[in-house]
């Protein structure tokens, strides 16, 4: 334990559980489910309301081996080329095998999947899939419908749920095992203000920190809590450095700023194409899949397209699939292009990367277990080794799915009695961001951290980093006022922590590797970078950051 506590006041209730779950995605909710199933008293915690997190916005689809002449085995072939050598073998085996059946758990549950016309799952390609293996509903609107199916069994089974509540901090025992978590509520329910959830099970599944950039697909709620959280209570985060830049996402303007319109793989995956100002399809010769290569391979294309002519995004050009299949397909996609003055029936979409998906995060086995007993970690927040250093297409809802069952399955085959939380003496508490500093910490990341990086990109945002890390010790400035503790100062606070062992981990990988790339070393090196950084908070606040003697993702326990 690192003894780090946010600054917050002291809880002022508090909930007895067997098993708190922070975070209401597709994770979070399959895992209180579960955990419902089997007895438990569960709480889930969750930030806005229940059906407010990254799953929602989840528009392509879930990937598995349910097509005829799919297997298991193509679909790990697939993962594995995608992670570019990162990818912990074992761990994907357990995606793609125990994938389908989950799958089918889910359908159980409620979540009503598009059809053929002979009553069979469509499946449809994405970006890196040799094979028609992503299942999708309402056409391109999978996360929703898989959002309000999990929603609506966690309310028919009476599921105890404490919305608009920001976690804080991780309460330990005597003997530094997990006893719950410190929360805020803010001004709903039947709880306001600080108070504690004790438990002996800690899950966290609080998704992404799409927000420490300053164009995301992340919603707004999607701050790095969950690592930061883990990171202050000892646990370790393991490849930070691979953020998924999503290729196309719909281009609002080189100033636009927060969650930014998707436009889904699955789109590139019907038929559409990668064009510049010119109607060049500049994918063709990249990569044998085109504009299907991973993600990595497209989002460097059209950068490095956008270089060379000096634009700020390329096209996507889908005017070929006509209203009607436009209107059946992405209903959704294309209502957010309308509202924003283009019509893919008979324009070109403009497109340009932006922040999409954390590819490492808090390090699990294959159980979920973090390196802090009874803290366990699935969904976005983790990292359990199945994508290594760049995320295969629609892996991310099924690794949720998977990993969330496991958890649950270790949590019952070993009950514990929840021992009495104990404070921690003389905690080391976080210093306030200055109020401005959010918008701040996503410029420097933007700048400094985002597709394209080099040593000296990420010297400059380390230096600004620390730069607003001390202004907090001091704090403040004289240009600056000093934050009081609330929601968005601590959600400051938190984007201040991850952005800084992101930026600590991408200086140390000194290569080309999956959605990481460094100009300055633009090839991969598996000789020497054919490893994980794992990250630790010192009780002094400073990083640990150590490399792996090996690509074999360590154990956790």
């Amino acid at each position: 334990m690192t003894g780090i506590r946010l600054h917050a006041p002291e809880p002022g209730w508090a909930i007895d559980a067997d098993v708190v779950v922070v975070g209401s995605g597709v994770a979070g909710l399959t895992a209180a489910l579960r955990c419902t199933a089997a007895g438990l008293r569960t709480v889930v915690v969750t930030k806005a309301r229940l059906d407010d997190g990254s799953t929602r916005w989840a528009q392509g689809g879930i990937a598995a081996a349910l097509g005829e002449g799919d297997t298991p085995e193509q679909h790990l072939d697939d993962t594995l080329v995608a992670g570019a050598g990162l990818c912990d073998e074992r761990a994907v085996r357990t995606l793609v095998t125990e994938g389908p059946d989950a799958v089918r758990r889910l359908i159980e549950t409620g979540a009503d999947f598009d059809k053929t016309s002979e009553g069979e799952i469509a499946l449809t390609r994405e970006g890196g899939h040799h094979r028609r293996r992503i299942a999708h509903a309402g056409g391109d609107a999978t996360g929703a419908e898989i959002s309000r199916a999990l929603v609506e069994a966690i309310r028919d089974r009476g599921v105890r749920t404490v919305e608009h509540a920001l976690v804080l901090d991780l309460l330990t025992d005597a003997e530094g095992r997990t006893a719950g978590v410190t929360l805020h509520v803010m001004g709903e329910g039947r709880h306001d203000g600080v108070g504690a959830v004790h438990a002996p099970a800690v899950v966290l599944a609080t998704g992404g920190m799409g927000q420490v950039f300053s164009a995301t697909t992340n919603p707004a709620v999607s701050t790095g809590d969950g690592v930061a959280l883990a990171l202050r209570a000892g646990a370790e985060v393991s490849d930070l450095e691979f953020v998924q830049f999503h290729p196309t996402v719909l281009f609002l303007g080189a100033g636009a700023e927060g969650q930014q319109p998707l436009v889904s793989e699955a789109v590139r995956g019907e038929g559409a194409h990668l064009v510049d100002a010119d109607g060049v399809r500049f994918m063709l010769g990249q990569h044998e899949l085109a504009e299907l290569a991973p993600r990595d391979v497209v989002a460097k294309a059209i950068t490095r397209r956008m270089q060379e002519h000096g634009t700020e995004h390329m096209y996507l050009d889908a005017r070929h699939f006509g209203a009607e299949m436009w209107e059946r397909r992405f209903p959704t996609i294309l209502a957010a292009c309308r509202t924003h003055g283009i019509d893919p029936v008979t324009e070109p979409i403009p497109v340009a990367p932006a922040a999409h998906y954390a590819s490492g995060g808090v390090r699990t086995d294959l159980r979920g277990r973090t390196t802090v007993p009874g803290l366990y970690a699935c969904g976005e927040v983790a990292c359990t080794g199945v994508h290594g250093a760049n995320r295969l297409a629609s892996n991310s809802l099924l690794e949720g799915l998977v990993f969330a069952e496991r958890i649950v399955e270790d949590i019952v085959a070993a009950p514990r009695a929840a021992g009495a939380p104990v404070p921690h003496p003389a905690p080391a508490v976080l210093p306030l961001p200055a109020t401005d500093a959010r918008s701040r910490i996503q410029r420097i990341m933007t700048n400094g951290a985002g597709v394209l990086r080099s040593e000296a990109s990420l010297r400059e945002a380390a230096d600004a980093l620390d730069a607003l890390h001390e202004e907090a010790v001091a704090g403040g400035t004289d240009d600056s006022k000093a934050a009081e503790p609330g929601v968005d100062s601590w959600e400051t606070t938190n984007l201040l922590c991850v952005a800084r062992v992101l930026v600590a981990a991408a200086r140390r990988r000194e290569e080309t590797r999956g959605c990481h790339w460094r100009e300055d070393r633009p090839d991969r090196d598996d000789a020497h970078w054919r490893r994980h950084l794992v990250v630790r908070l010192a009780p002094n606040r400073a990083l640990d950051v150590r490399t792996t003697a090996t690509y074999d993702f360590p154990h956790t326990v």
